[in-house]
């Protein structure tokens, strides 16, 4: 009742101060935004009561107070504000690298690429027949010949395989898990992002050739996919050394630096063009492991983490449309259910060829079936490609998103307690500083 009420008058306070924000100079967004972040803050405190994921609450949050039902934050606003959430996005990764110990990755790497294979391949493949066989009914691909369904069928498959290592990071660091399902489940989210994005600009190049692209969009070169990624395995080696070095010879304001540091590496990934979330990856953990001091900015890291985690699923939630999500529904529930059944199915095939243990066989799945920031990219590059068809094709990928958004923490909650990861590590003096 006391956080409703600490809600009610935050809302009021919004619309008395309303018209205020509406004249003062600067950014129009910048007193709704404000609304956004203590309203996401104060649902997610009310899920918590109820033993939901916190990032439940924000997602929830987002989508209520966002433009598509109370419009407290309108669509201007979401989309002035877009740089904050690629900030958190990129530190968000910074700091995934930054738990990756060598000798986890040395003793764990060969098992994590068997599952991953394993379960991207399958997931890919099982999502694509899927929507194959779902096309006569869908609009959008209900009247295309066989072998365009089947190129946005592919393109489908590898766009909705996608993790999210948003919300895997967001459950570890609010449960302070550090076992085997935890780590595990970072490891095959983190690499698994690579494989689905070569896998991504692979079938969209096939797609190219089967079906012509908008006028105007550039090839896809093999020698430019080649760079992406492997520019940014250099990028992300050099930022990482940089900040290491720092940390060796200065070591001060280190939340204030990792923030620059950070907005530096998204920054030049755009000027150099390469991926991202992989160099920020990178840089983070080469950070960790090659420094001497790398623990100390990954804790002041964590200090800031759980406001970044309400800003990033608050703006995530104030993104989906829910008008088009809830018509969707019909082909979204099923696709959903297929590509659960495909994340478990592949994990569970996987488990005797990559040396899993039983805990990890049971449990790892239900951290796999979130998605959020990277899905919601690759749609935005199919509806860039194909307007006519890519974009009705991007809302449906869109809608899974946010069941899978909203489903996938629960059940990942729900495998860390099962596991005895929570309950163990949610001793006082085992909760990391900003857990």
């Amino acid at each position: 009742m006391r956080r409703l009420l600490v809600l009610a008058v935050l809302l009021g306070g919004l619309q008395l101060l309303e018209p205020l924000g509406s004249e003062a100079a600067g950014s129009s967004a910048l007193l709704p935004f404000g609304f956004l972040v203590l309203g996401a803050y104060t649902v997610g405190e009310l899920a918590s009561a109820f033993g939901l994921p916190k990032i439940v609450g924000y997602l929830v949050a987002g989508a209520v107070f966002g433009p598509e039902a109370l419009a407290v934050v309108p669509r201007a606003g979401v989309e002035e504000l877009d740089l904050v959430s690629q900030l958190a996005v990129a530190l968000i990764a910074f700091l995934a690298g930054a738990e990756l110990r060598w000798d986890d990755v040395r003793r764990d790497g060969i098992k994590i690429l068997k599952l991953v294979m394993a379960e991207v391949g399958l997931t890919f493949a099982a999502l694509s027949t899927a929507m194959f066989l779902l096309a006569p009914y869908v609009p959008v691909l209900s009247d295309l010949p066989r072998l365009e369904t089947a190129a946005f069928a592919l393109l489908f498959g590898s766009v909705a395989a996608v993790h999210s290592p948003a919300v895997t990071m967001a459950l570890l660091s609010e449960t302070g898990a550090r076992g085997p399902v935890a780590r595990t489940t970072l490891g095959v989210v983190l690499v698994s992002d690579v494989v689905v994005v070569v896998l991504f600009s692979a079938t969209l190049a096939l797609a190219r050739s089967l079906v012509a692209p908008a006028a105007g969009v550039p090839a896809l070169s093999v020698g430019a996919l080649l760079w992406e990624m492997g520019g940014a395995l250099l990028v992300g080696g050099f930022l990482g050394a940089g900040v290491a070095l720092y940390l060796r010879f200065v070591g001060r304001d280190l939340m204030l630096f990792a923030v620059l540091a950070v907005f530096f590496g998204l920054e030049i990934t755009r000027a150099l063009h390469v991926e991202m979330l992989l160099t920020l990856l990178v840089a983070g953990f080469v950070t960790e492991n090659v420094g001497q001091h790398g623990d100390d900015l990954r804790e002041a890291m964590e200090r800031s983490a759980a406001p970044l985690f309400v800003v990033f699923f608050a703006l995530s939630g104030a993104k989906i449309d829910l008008a088009a999500a809830w018509a969707l529904l019909p082909f979204v529930i099923p696709l959903a259910l297929v590509r659960a059944g495909a994340i478990r199915a592949g994990v569970h095939l996987a488990s005797r060829w990559a040396g899993v243990s039983d805990l990890e066989r049971r449990h790892v799945w239900m951290g796999l079936v979130s998605q959020a920031g990277v899905a919601i990219g690759l749609a935005a590059v199919v509806a860039e490609a194909y307007p006519e068809k890519g974009v009705p094709m991007a809302s449906l990928i869109l809608a899974l998103i946010a069941v899978n958004e909203t489903i996938g923490p629960i059940l990942f909650r729900r495998a860390l307690a099962a596991a005895g990861e929570v309950a163990i590590l949610e001793e006082p003096s085992e909760v990391p500083v900003g857990g």
